[in-house]
């Protein structure tokens, strides 16, 4: 089985963090969202380029 694709490079993951509480993200290729359990937000990834604006995210239930 092969891994999802992820829209942008993965070195930036490890970069990037919830602008919330600077907790590490997750990547969520199903829903191509970077997911921060700590803020139970998800941010979405448009054009391969991730929205970091917490007015942009998703709440997670």
């Amino acid at each position: 089985m092969t891994e999802p694709t992820t829209p942008f490079d993965r070195r930036m993951l490890e970069a990037l963090v919830c602008p919330v509480t600077h907790a590490v993200l997750t990547w969520d290729a199903a829903r191509q969202e970077l997911i921060s359990k700590a803020a139970r937000l998800a941010f979405p990834v448009r054009d391969g380029i991730p929205v970091m604006l917490v007015s942009e995210a998703r709440e997670l239930d």
